[in-house]
């Protein structure tokens, strides 16, 4: 925004100000400016100068801002953040903000940031020494000779943890001559592949897929921990020096705590609390200030709320040591974690600040060599109301001023230009002037978090708000990329669904070898303790058994005994009247007569061109879907899904908008009084400036104003009325209803929708859902239900901090009384309604000055609302509750998370309801806690540290476990479906559902368990040494398992050389029988077996005319048995393999098709 500094050059204080700097006349002051000018002073100043900014801001919110602002300039800010150390040895931390921290140290060192912004407290925190910053960096290049074990060490030496396969920054993972790696700041992790010990090739791939992108010349591997134990024998020894001279009585307590500590550091084991060592680790721990480079120009904003701040900062400190003293965590020597606002004075005194300050101040902590003062006013934000900015800019315009209006997006900008020439306003549109000439108006895009007037300068600016901050590009998960099969999650004792033989448990994976060949078979054992032994070709046969409820006692089929074929039979029928169902109801919609709404036009247009944000691609097909079925005169019954916050009441408001339009009535049905309430407000908000009227019909309004809605409604003159079910009741009447929304559909029962459709048949119905509906049953339900589904997330979420740990009530209530002292609230989850009242009042115990509530889903709504009610105007800031808050209220003041059992939950549940926190600029914690001393089961372990690794990947990436997903199922399905789930399994319940919709529509169907067993001696499986992580290997013969075409072979086989190197003949043997498996059934073929050098090859029936293409190919080999079970023999050829026999075989077959 090269026009600001044209129209701050205008003012002859801004003159002093740069002389000042340019004279190195510091410290300096400058008073009389807001936020907004010290964005345009630092700004100007910088790009003017060619130097960069450090920023020391008064709050986080207004560092945010600051950064916002200076990026929407022009500058590339980055902002430092506060950390949280990690004192205690708990199970893992997230490490978002450490390894922000880390690039923001890298990018000020090596000049790429030219602009940094922190606050006070984050800026004098102990780091890492810019020299030891220096040691721990590399740059690795192809064709360099480092060596495996010296790029091991290095990555070791640099923070970087040992995992089986990359999910996330600042690990690290070793398979023969590969070495993935994920430096902290890249975008994507390394892969390096070595011949011998020379670096052969480098290149970025995706943690999703695991497959390599783009190829590239060097990395540069940077530190990823602050506090890098790089001899960790050294550190032992000091901590054992530092327990040996404590005295007092604390001191038994805090030496325990030492030993242990010292003694994991011996043995070469990973410690949860490295930060705590930090001022051993370096013999002077740095701060942010002794990366201060002599091109940069220091700024602090109000100098008095810093030392304020830091002075807060200093006391919560004390009191938290008392404790962490107390209890032996801390100890003399170990509790310094920051310097003071001395040092802070002492480095604004030596880099020669500039003071930012709203008004003049009796002194200042430094003496003060300029100091000027600016006549500046900041206009507060414009909501989108042509006629309220057509006044505000003709009164600048009268006293010849020069205007910018900044209108969010290029669209919004256009638009706005183009409706105040209408108004007769001398405006233009332009990307980015350099200059504007007074008396006219530049319309641009962007958008800034105040409006600026400068009266000396005779200029002005008015912006739209901050909202108007386009969205940064998510990377989005391609369409095709695979779902996460569950197969991979397998662990001993898990339960699993075989096609043919029924429920049973997994036992691992064993290698057998008969005449000489190994083969792996998955061990499964059923009822009566028989054992089955599956090959791991048929893996596509075995699926993980997923129930409504996972720990419910799931009984075991029998091997060889009917009940699974009853059980499959059963919900076979099942399935079928649910089919029968669909479809007619489906043709029954297709018969009626809708309305068909106009197309778009202009008015339509203006009123999606006012949506502040860029919709998401996702945002876009949706409309478009949901528009295409509304000018249909079929009615529409679409279901759209998405998680909370992803945009869908804006997708609904623009059908709410088509349907006005269309001169009909839009009802909008919600299950609470509240969120009635926050949509109504939202609605009102959107609509502004429209002649559309809306109305609220609940519980917040009284009987008389009911009445009065309920008349307007009938006469029409009502558009929109948003409402509880109170909207069904019979006494509510339209005038010409033409859509209805549902919101939070799984919150309503069969009745209350089903009563809806029944009375008003021809209307269009658009149903919002946050329960995410998993792709697969979309595709076994396509063709009853239309659907849309949101699938990419918002923007502007700040991660949230985690923390996994042993339950702790100490460490709990000093979480809670931290959140209280910033005046925020707490979530905490117990899920348990018997004992949530003990659990509040042990917290009310524990914490006396917090305000406890608490709610559950046995509460009626009206006390369940008042709960609601209270937390949202923080008359209690602790709420003791169950998993409601999934889809409860926003309250974006609740900024703690504490979950009570995390590992009993499902990781998207867990991953949904961290979604709660984190809705606000501040920072948000977690903490799972799993009950003391519990042996965590290997998969709740995954399952809490997936999670904790989460807030670090963008979590769009293989939210697994779908317990989710099945609940979703269930409310699609309606009740009775829950049990023939449980008898099943979701995996074989969707491929029965889809066979049954595929068969009543009168497609060709190929029934489950139709597939040919494939049993020949071929050494056919993965060595360990190849891939070393058993849930690696059973993901990789899944895949191979799932071979259908050579495109699918050759695919697979470019994925194992990506991945883990040259595959030995084991696992090519292991691709050749998959294919030749699926041609097996494609000729018909139930099973092929080996007896020494015959191949046995059953059919259902025989087909003479393939026999005789057999026997005239394959002279004198062939036989023919026409038993009960018929098959054809062929014995092999002279030195012939097994498997070229069966590829003889199928060109045979093949023959008469290829002539």
């Amino acid at each position: 925004m090269k026009f600001l500094t044209q129209a701050v050059n205008g003012l002859p204080e801004y003159g002093a100000l740069k002389s000042y700097v340019q004279k190195k006349a510091l410290p300096a002051a400058v008073t009389g400016v807001s936020g907004i000018h010290k964005a345009n002073i630092i700004y100007s100043l910088c790009s003017q100068l060619g130097r960069r900014a450090f920023v020391v801001a008064g709050d986080e919110a207004e560092a945010n801002r600051l950064c916002l602002d200076l990026k929407a300039m022009g500058l590339s800010p980055m902002f430092y953040p506060l950390r949280d150390f990690s004192l205690h040895d708990t199970e893992g931390s997230s490490h978002e903000y450490e390894h922000q921290r880390l690039a923001v140290l890298r990018n000020v060192k090596n000049g790429k940031c030219n602009a940094v912004v922190c606050c006070i407290d984050a800026a004098l925190q102990y780091t890492i020494p810019p020299d030891e910053m220096e040691k721990h960096t590399v740059t690795i290049k192809t064709g360099e000779g480092i060596g495996m074990e010296n790029a091991v060490t290095a990555l070791l030496q640099g923070g970087y943890e040992d995992a089986p396969q990359i999910d996330g920054a600042g690990q690290f993972s070793r398979r023969g001559g590969i070495l993935d790696f994920y430096p902290p700041g890249l975008s994507q992790p390394v892969r390096a592949e070595f011949f011998g010990d020379e670096i052969d090739t480098l290149s970025f791939f995706d943690p999703v897929s695991q497959r390599r992108t783009d190829s590239t010349e060097s990395v540069t591997v940077f530190p990823a921990s602050e506090v890098l134990i790089a001899k960790p024998d050294i550190t032992a020894k000091k901590i054992d020096r530092l327990a040996s001279q404590l005295r007092g009585k604390t001191a038994p307590a805090a030496k325990a705590v030492l030993a242990r500590e010292s003694a994991k550091l011996r043995e070469g084991l990973h410690i949860g609390c490295a930060d705590k060592y930090i001022s051993l680790v370096y013999d002077r721990p740095a701060s942010l200030f002794d990366y201060f480079a002599d091109d940069m120009v220091l700024f602090v904003n109000e100098p008095v709320k810093s030392k304020e701040r830091m002075k807060s900062v200093v006391w919560q400190w004390g009191e938290d040591v008392r404790d962490l003293l107390a209890d032996g965590t801390l100890c003399r020597g170990l509790s310094s974690f920051t310097y003071d606002y001395a040092y802070a004075a002492e480095c604004f005194s030596k880099y020669g600040a500039v003071y930012l300050d709203d008004f003049v101040h009796g002194g200042y902590d430094t003496p003060v060599m300029g100091q000027v003062n600016m006549t500046a006013r900041q206009g507060s934000a414009w909501g989108g109301n042509i006629g309220l900015l057509a006044d505000d800019l003709s009164g600048m315009l009268e006293k010849k001023w020069s205007c910018a209006v900044l209108a969010g997006t290029e669209r919004s900008a256009r638009t706005t230009a183009e409706d105040l020439l209408a108004r007769g306003i001398n405006a233009f549109y332009s990307e980015d002037p350099e200059t504007i000439k007074r008396g006219q108006v530049a319309v641009i895009p962007g958008s800034l978090s105040g409006g600026i007037e400068y009266p000396g300068a005779f200029f002005g600016l008015i912006t739209r708000g901050r909202t108007a901050e386009a969205r940064r590009g998510k990377s989005k998960r391609p369409k095709n990329a695979k779902e996460i099969t569950g197969i991979s999650d397998l662990n001993p004792g898990d339960y699993i669904v075989h096609t043919t033989h029924g429920i049973g448990v997994f036992e691992g994976i064993r290698k057998i070898e008969m005449h000489g060949v190994t083969k792996d078979y998955i061990t499964v054992k059923y009822a009566k303790g028989d054992v089955l032994y599956v090959p791991v070709t048929q893996l596509d046969m075995v699926s993980k058994y997923i129930g409504p409820r996972e720990d419910s006692s799931v009984r075991l089929s029998r091997l060889g005994g009917a009940d699974w074929q009853k059980a499959k039979a059963k919900v076979r029928r099942a399935v079928k009247d649910i089919a029968n169902d669909l479809i007619k109801l489906y043709a029954q919609r297709m018969n009626i007569k809708g309305c068909a709404f106009p197309a778009d036009d202009d008015l339509q247009r203006d009123f999606e061109s006012r949506f502040e944000f860029d919709e998401t691609d996702d945002q876009l097909r949706c409309i478009e879907e949901i528009k295409a079925d509304m000018e249909k005169s079929v009615p529409m019954d679409r279901l759209l899904c998405g998680d909370v916050g992803f945009g869908k009441t804006e997708v609904a408001l623009r059908a709410a908008f088509k349907c006005v339009e269309g001169s009909k009535q839009c009802a909008m049905l919600v299950p609470t009084t509240l969120l009635a309430w926050q949509h109504y407000q939202t609605i009102t908000r959107r609509f502004e400036g429209f002649p559309v009227k809306v109305e609220l019909l609940s519980r917040f309004r009284s009987p008389k104003e009911q009445a009065e809605v309920i008349r307007k409604c009938k006469n029409g003159e009502i558009d929109i009325i948003v409402g509880t079910h109170r909207i069904i009741s019979n006494d509510v009447e339209f005038r010409d209803l033409g859509l209805i929304i549902i919101d939070e559909e799984q919150r309503f029962g069969v009745a209350q929708k089903e009563k809806l459709k029944t009375k008003y048949k021809n209307v269009d119905v658009l149903t919002l859902s946050a329960t995410p509906i998993p792709r697969t049953l979309n595709m076994a339900m396509s063709g009853m239900r239309d659907m849309s589904i949101i699938e990419e997330a918002p923007h502007d979420r700040h991660p949230v901090q985690t923390y996994v740990l042993e339950h702790d009530d100490g460490i709990i209530a000093d979480a809670i009384r931290q959140e209280l002292r910033r005046g925020g609230q707490v979530y905490y989850l117990h899920n348990d309604v018997a004992s949530i009242e003990r659990t509040a009042a042990r917290i009310q115990q524990r914490v006396p000055e917090a305000k406890v509530g608490f709610g559950h889903g046995k509460m009626d709504e009206q006390e369940l609302s008042e709960a609601w009610r209270k937390l949202i105007e923080q008359e209690i800031n602790v709420f003791v509750c169950t998993t409601i808050i999934e889809t409860g209220v926003d309250v974006p003041n609740v900024n703690t998370l504490i979950i009570d059992n995390a590992d009993r939950m499902g990781l998207s549940q867990l991953h949904q309801i961290r979604g709660r926190v984190g809705r606000s600029s501040r920072r948000a914690y977690a903490y799972l806690t799993f009950a003391r001393d519990k042996v965590l089961s290997e998969i709740s372990q995954k399952r809490l540290s997936a999670i904790r690794q989460f807030t670090e990947f963008g979590s769009g990436f293989k939210i697994a476990m779908r317990d989710l997903e099945i609940r979703g199922a269930g409310n699609i399905l309606g009740g009775e479906q829950h049990g023939h789930m449980e008898a099943v399994g979701y995996d074989m319940y969707l491929r029965l559902l889809s066979e049954a919709i595929g068969k009543a529509k009168g497609e060709p169907v190929k029934e489950s368990g139709g597939e040919c067993t494939v049993d020949v001696q071929v050494t056919a499986h993965i060595p360990e040494s190849y891939i070393s992580d058993l849930n690696q290997r059973l993901e990789i013969y899944r895949r191979i398992a799932d071979i259908r075409t050579d495109a699918d072979a050759s695919d697979v086989t470019d994925e194992l050389i990506d991945r883990f190197g040259e595959p030995p003949e084991s696992v090519g043997g292991l691709v050749k029988i998959a294919l030749l498996r699926s041609k097996a059934s494609q000729a018909g073929f139930t099973e092929i077996k080996q007896q020494k050098d015959t191949l046995l090859m059953y059919v259902d029936a025989i087909d003479m005319r393939r026999v005789s293409l057999l026997t005239s190919a394959l002279h004198g080999r062939v036989m023919l048995s026409a038993g009960a079970k018929p098959y054809v023999s062929v014995r092999m050829g002279h030195d012939c393999a097994p498997i070229e026999t069966l590829s003889e075989i199928f060109n045979a077959l093949d023959a008469p098709h290829s002539a």
